[in-house]
């Protein structure tokens, strides 16, 4: 099982990416003096043969009133409108239109093309992906239910209940002993869509709506619905009965609706100790990793090892919260999660004396705990700072290793009852870090940098380059794909860098689809000193191209902020196009901790102009160029940093 599926990957769902519709609009309106002449697009001519690339037919659009399409009309010689509206066409014959969406749940285009004498006419059918309520009697969204499916809560916890339905109703929910539940109006706001938030540059648009017809009530200490099972074992995807349901309740102007709620909730009496084994079958192939979430289904924040051991207080559906400490709680997918027997203690940490000792690559850090409790480190530039939960600390000494300055002082502290934070001082900025368990000893390596020359600074670098996708990735209206075009970028990064000295290891080489683990596996044990993954970006339904486009450089952690920055300088200088800043993500080939890693996002497929320049051997050169560019400006600045 792969755990590092990347938030990339989640909002290219729908896979597509966006941009500007002109250079003009690619760069800001007063360009500097030293902007790159823009790469001409060829000019395509021949027949009509009018396409939309995305969004696909039938597909379901999940956006508030406007949404992108793309595609080609085979010739550049083409007029396009898209119900009635002109949409200008590239010389290529790729077009890109930003447009109002129909009413109707079933949302139709009407594309007319003219080229000469020639026409096309094509009716393009896609989806809302969410229904607008009716516009009279009572309903209730189905798929608004929350909780919904199986929970085991402890009793004294609190569930908050959810559902959106006809506004200005009596609601309540009914129990199957006859007990009752009020639900009242919520007094929240509807959030801004995830995509909006994360991509939308317009602030109008970042503005949460009023949202009317949402209910909200709190259950404690009663079960809900049918049994569930146990939380654990087959039982717990037992099937419901057909008896014992609650039922939501509505009621206006004399009109009653009854229909289930979804839920089988049951109380937990007592709370199970479980071991953490993202590999219980023993097949291979995975990293060793569970990742820890602050809710289910959210971003990756911890990276527990196989092995660790926590109280599991909580399980709804396919998630488990871990109770870490007594303050602090993450969730897992249930299927990492493997029961202790019965009567299992909780696991309890005692931190002892602290010894690093020097290696060739790195200082490790060895601290026994006596158990394989949770932990987490976070790191800076100048520190490594390291939690561990349901621990507390008898530690008398800290051995240092002998005519070794990386690793300037250790401090530790008793920060909470159950919780022990250690602190690692570096003398250099951190280059990278990894975490192991031997036995119950947590071992904590950090890495050497390497000796960068300063006159040829890439010479003797050993680095990764990584064309990112397939498989999935975007596709741009006349058809490129991003794998592709990442590839042929990517290969050219290579050629550049290996004529300056360095040594070049690639996730891939051809075509062939790479998934995402095998790749991060390569990061942490080929060797690598620096890890750059190569993309075009993308952005989900209903954010406009026009107003949200240009280059961006991702990172995760703090020792890859500033190769972030000056790659990001690099790109901007030899695109021309607008400087979105870095940025921080939570993505796959950005999470490796033992190197620098970064994620570029050079040009965006969807535009006509930026697709024909990843089609050309100028547009990718330039490219590569920029990322080879801030590689060799980062490490001659850390070639000036004190030696050891």
């Amino acid at each position: 099982m792969c755990k590092y599926l990347a938030a990339m990957d989640l909002r290219r769902v729908p896979a597509v990416a966006a941009g500007l519709l002109a250079l003009l609009a690619c760069r800001p309106s007063a360009p500097p003096a030293s902007a790159p002449a823009p790469i001409p697009v060829p000019r395509v001519t021949g027949p009509l043969r009018l396409g939309v690339v995305y969004p696909p037919a039938g597909a379901a659009i999940d956006a508030r009133d406007s949404s992108f399409l793309l595609g080609s009309t085979g010739t550049g010689d083409a007029t396009l409108s898209i119900n009635g509206q002109p949409v200008p066409v590239a010389p290529n014959g790729a077009w890109l239109a930003w447009l109002p969406l129909p009413a109707d749940t079933l949302m139709r285009f009407t594309l007319v093309a003219r080229a000469g004498g020639d026409s096309a006419v094509l009716v393009h059918a896609v989806r809302r992906a969410r229904r607008p309520p009716p516009a009279e009697g009572l309903w209730v969204d189905s798929a608004s239910f929350a909780p919904r499916g199986r929970a085991w809560v402890p009793r004294d916890e609190p569930v908050r209940l959810l559902v959106r339905a006809t506004a200005g109703a009596s609601a309540r929910l009914r129990l199957a002993d006859g007990g009752t539940i009020p639900l009242v109006p919520d007094p929240d706001v509807d959030d801004v869509p995830p995509g909006i938030r994360a991509f939308d540059r317009d602030s109008a648009n970042l503005r949460a709506r009023p949202v009317a017809g949402r209910y909200v009530g709190v259950v404690q200490g009663r079960a809900l619905g049918p049994s569930p099972g146990r939380p654990f074992g087959d039982s717990a995807a037992a099937a419901a009965a057909d008896t014992g349901w609650a039922t939501l309740e509505l009621v206006r102007a004399g009109d009653t609706l009854r229909t289930r709620w979804p839920l089988q909730l049951a109380l937990l009496d007592t709370l199970p100790v479980v071991r953490l084994d993202d590999d219980p079958l023993a097949r291979g192939g995975t990293d060793s990793l569970t990742v820890g979430r602050a809710v289910p289904g959210g971003t990756y924040h911890w990276f527990f090892p196989t092995g660790t051991r926590a109280v599991a207080d909580r399980r709804q559906n396919g998630d488990v919260r871990l109770r870490l400490g007594r303050d602090a709680a993450a969730w897992v997918v249930a299927s990492d999660a493997r029961p202790e027997p019965a009567g299992t203690p909780a696991p309890l940490g005692r931190a002892g004396s602290i010894t690093l000792a020097a290696r060739a690559d790195a200082v490790v850090l060895r601290l026994p705990l006596g158990a394989r409790v949770p932990f987490r480190v976070d790191d800076d530039a100048a520190a490594l700072r390291l939690r561990l939960y349901s621990t507390v600390a008898d530690a008398d000494w800290t051995r240092y290793p002998a005519a070794d300055s990386l690793v300037t002082r250790v401090d530790w502290a008793q920060a909470r009852a159950d919780e022990v934070e250690v602190v690692v001082r570096l003398a250099r900025p951190l280059w990278g870090w990894r975490t192991r368990w031997d036995g119950t000893d947590l071992l904590l390596e950090i890495r050497r940098p390497p000796v960068v020359d300063p006159r040829h600074p890439l010479r003797g670098r050993r680095i990764l380059v990584d064309a990112g996708h397939p498989p999935l990735g975007a596709t741009g209206p006349t058809g490129l794909r991003e794998a592709a075009a990442n590839l042929g970028v990517a290969l050219e990064v290579r050629r550049l860098l290996e004529a300056e000295g360095a040594t070049v290891l690639m996730t891939r080489t051809d075509s062939t689809p790479v998934e995402l683990w095998p790749r991060v596996q390569q990061a942490d044990t080929s060797g690598a000193e620096l890890l750059v993954s190569v993309h075009n970006n993308a952005l989900p339904d209903g954010v406009n191209p026009f107003t949200n486009n240009g280059t961006t450089v991702f990172y995760n952690h703090a020792p890859s902020a500033p190769l972030a920055r000056a790659v990001q300088r690099a790109l901007v200088a030899r695109l021309g196009l607008r400087d979105l800043g870095i940025a921080r993500g939570d993505l796959a080939l950005v999470r490796p901790t033992w190197l620098p890693s970064i994620l570029c996002e050079g040009l965006f497929m969807i535009v006509p102009e930026q697709e024909a320049a990843l089609r050309s051997p100028d547009g990718r050169r330039r490219y590569a160029e920029g990322v080879v560019a801030g590689l060799r400006e980062w490490l001659a600045a850390a070639a000036g940093r004190p030696a050891l």
